[in-house]
């Protein structure tokens, strides 16, 4: 079989593909700028980590998607909601209105499915792996089972070779993706997971404190002072 990553650069998307790349090979890594603050650091960081595993990169621009978001993730205009490391544990207040206030008209729906055009194109039936998992999927619901589920009947439909979506990190919270990162010897140093585009992490939105509340978790207070300086 052959596989499409979608890659952001961040550290479920990596983790995720490293996963993959255990038993299964990739053939492309697949980055979307869509306007989002942090496009360029993205970006950087894909094409990093995809050299690094020795995987093709392409970039993949959708401006009308910018257009189209009214949100703070594109909508610089807009203040990041910022959070604290309590806050994330109250799922149906704070992080839910930080996850409205971030959220991409049918994001991770369209990135699918436009991955799905690029596997098409392999010669073989092909996987498409993204980085959900189960701790956003409270509040984001395009990373749970059930999306995955979904966009699998209807690729079914929408696609001629057996195209489907998986997520290896979609069971696990942010502290187990934390632990296989560690397993796997991930390259830490490459990751970008913030929301912000500036030249340090924020460290106060909630990509930023979800990470680092789960690096505190498995003790790695190093990495915490070389990513969040």
């Amino acid at each position: 079989m052959a596989g499409v990553v979608l890659l952001s650069g961040g550290l479920d998307s990596t983790v995720a593909m490293a996963l993959f790349l255990e038993r299964n090979a990739l053939d492309l890594a697949l980055t979307f700028d869509y306007g989002q603050r942090a496009a360029a650091r993205e970006i950087e960081a894909a094409a990093s980590i995809a050299g690094y595993y020795g995987l093709k990169h392409r970039v993949v621009k959708l401006p009308f998607l910018a257009q189209e978001t009214h949100t703070a993730l594109v909508d610089q205009s807009q203040a990041l909601p910022s959070l604290t490391t309590e806050a994330l544990e109250d799922d149906r207040g704070q992080t839910t209105a930080s996850a409205q206030n971030v959220w991409v008209p049918n994001r991770n729906g369209l990135l699918i499915n436009i991955a799905a055009v690029y596997a098409e194109n392999l010669p073989e039936p092909s996987y498409l792996v993204t980085g959900f998992n189960r701790e956003e999927a409270a509040t984001f619901p395009d990373n749970s089972q059930a999306f995955i589920e979904a966009v699998n009947q209807s690729l079914n439909y929408s696609t001629s070779k057996n195209i489907s979506v998986v997520s290896p990190t979609s069971h696990l919270d942010k502290m187990e993706i934390v632990a296989e990162g560690l397993r796997l010897n991930i390259p830490w140093n490459l990751l970008w997971s913030c929301y912000a585009g500036e030249k340090h992490w924020c460290g106060t939105c909630e990509s930023c404190l979800r990470l680092k509340r789960a690096l505190t978790f498995n003790k790695q207070e190093a990495l915490i002072s070389k990513i969040f300086k």
